[in-house]
């Protein structure tokens, strides 16, 4: 604890970690003659006109959303108690507590704030500042950042950008080789706040999850989390409302999900290692020397179609009886149905419809069957794989493939939430979210996600489902504020496991 002498400029950091506090002394018998409010691009501020400058006590909340000053001596003078609202500041209230007076200033989110006074016009101000900085460390004041271009959404390869004047990442080491990064910033047309969890590869693993081990069925990421006891866990694939996966997903080799367009996915290989790259599903079933081209694995079964499922899946095909579907084990037909078959642990299900149907029509219990499963090359023998993208950081530089992938315009324009995995250039994973569509945090557009993501030290990462369904959850506590107002049911996770 510091003190300072009488009607000298003062300067407090605000930390978001730890509890600090600051006394500041001067006189004990002033007045207070009224409060303003202005906030403006780069800062909030304050200002209490005094008669004398007081004696006062500065600190602030451990979650750093709230500053507290405290004024020695009762005002004498009445005065407007008016609570301001403005870009930072929530709400600002007033307490008279044993002659002194506590002001409470309450901010949208953690920011970086300073206390000073005027001398000669008997004044103290706190400015709120637009750029955050959460130390531990004592921050210096810095000069506004530089308004960033507005441009549109942009597809290609950028170079690493330049650091801003202040400091926005705030680390905190949870366990030996993992860390908590807590992103906040309030750019010129609104605040980001993200969150990062990175782990050293030698110490933690990771795979991909589903509720209950099977593709039916949707739940939080947070369950998912904890019922595979994990450190910590972001959500995954994309997903329909049943739970189906809508891109490629492999668990422990076994297929849980396909899809129809050739994009981004990551893959853990048996070392811990990453790859990311676009491995394409193709697979051929022959029955009784007839082959039929595989549709897809756990999902909806289509018109003409065939579709292999397996243990993954769940109970049954959940089909209708407009089909026919082969029960496979052991490279052999032990059972024919129209539909809703039970799904063997040791086998599998062929499901057949239309054209694919009249061409087994032939097929009978105990005929052989072949299936022809191809990833492409360096992707069959990886036995983790998940599907999402697009693309966003490719060997340390932005590179956005969100066209070459053709996603949809909900999620190729605009901010939202946004969910990644990216891997640091000593191999390190990083599962990370943005909030958005809130006041705390408006989101990121594709490109400034992989802005920000180079930023924090991903020399490669791709994009997760978004929008609200990311949730980032560390040791069974959710992270961030997803933006449906509670956590949204989902189809898969990635999941971070001690080794």
């Amino acid at each position: 604890m510091k003190f300072f002498p009488r009607k000298t400029a003062c300067l407090a950091a605000a930390f978001c970690i730890a509890f600090q506090s600051a006394v500041f002394a001067a006189s004990s018998t002033s007045s207070l003659s009224s409060v303003r409010f202005h906030s403006g691009s780069q800062h909030d501020r304050i200002v209490f006109d005094w008669s004398e400058i007081p004696s006062y006590d500065v600190r602030v909340t451990d979650d750093g959303k709230c500053i507290k000053v405290t004024f020695q001596g009762l005002p004498e003078k009445q005065w407007k108690k008016e609570s301001f609202s403005g870009k930072l500041v929530e709400k600002v209230t007033y307490e008279k507590k044993h002659e002194k007076l506590l002001v409470k200033v309450f901010l949208r989110h953690p920011l970086r704030y300073k206390v000073e006074t005027i001398a000669e016009s008997s004044k103290v101000y706190i400015d709120v500042l637009a750029s955050s900085t959460i130390s531990l460390l004592h921050v210096p004041e810095t000069t506004a950042p530089p308004k960033p271009e507005r441009r549109k959404e942009d597809i290609g390869t950028r170079s690493q950008p330049k650091p801003g004047p202040t400091r926005d990442f705030t680390e905190i080491e949870l366990a030996p080789g993992l860390k908590k990064t807590i992103y906040s910033r309030w750019n010129s047309d609104g605040p980001v706040q993200a969150f990062f969890i990175e782990a050293d590869k030698s110490r933690y693993r990771l795979k991909p999850a589903l509720d209950n081990g099977q593709v039916i069925g949707r739940e939080s990421v947070s369950s998912i989390s904890a019922e595979q006891n994990a450190i910590a866990a972001v959500n995954a694939s994309y997903f329909d409302w049943g739970g189906d996966i809508l891109g490629l997903l492999k668990i422990d080799g076994t297929i849980a999900g396909t899809t129809y367009i050739n994009r981004t996915a990551m893959g853990i290989k048996k070392d811990g290692s990453v790859i990311f790259g676009y491995p394409h599903y193709n697979g051929t079933v022959t029955l009784n020397r007839t082959s039929w081209p595989v549709g897809g694995v756990d999902a909806e079964r289509g018109k003409d179609s065939l579709v292999i499922y397996n243990h993954l899946y769940g109970p049954s095909t959940g089909t209708n009886e407009y089909g026919l579907e082969f029960v496979v084990k052991h490279g052999k037909i032990t059972a024919i149905q129209t539909g809703n078959t039970r799904i063997p642990r040791d086998g599998i299900v062929v499901s057949v419809h239309g054209a694919a149907m009249d061409a087994f029509r032939g097929a009978r219990v105990g005929d052989p069957v072949s299936i022809q499963e191809d990833l492409g090359s360096g992707w069959n023998d990886v036995e983790q794989i998940i599907g999402a993208g697009p693309r966003l950081v490719e060997n340390g530089k932005v590179r956005v493939t969100v066209a070459a992938e053709e996603f949809p315009g909900d999620i190729r324009y605009g901010r939202a939430p946004r969910s990644a995995f990216g891997v640091t250039k000593d191999g390190n994973y990083v599962l990370a979210v943005v909030d958005g569509r809130q006041s705390q945090s408006h989101g990121c557009t594709l490109t400034e996600w992989a802005e920000l993501l180079l930023q924090y030290g991903c020399v490669n990462a791709m994009n997760f489902d978004g929008g609200g369904s990311s949730a980032l959850v560390i040791n069974g506590e959710l992270q961030n504020s997803p933006s449906d107002g509670s956590e949204r049911a989902v189809g898969s996770a990635l999941v971070l496991v001690r080794k």
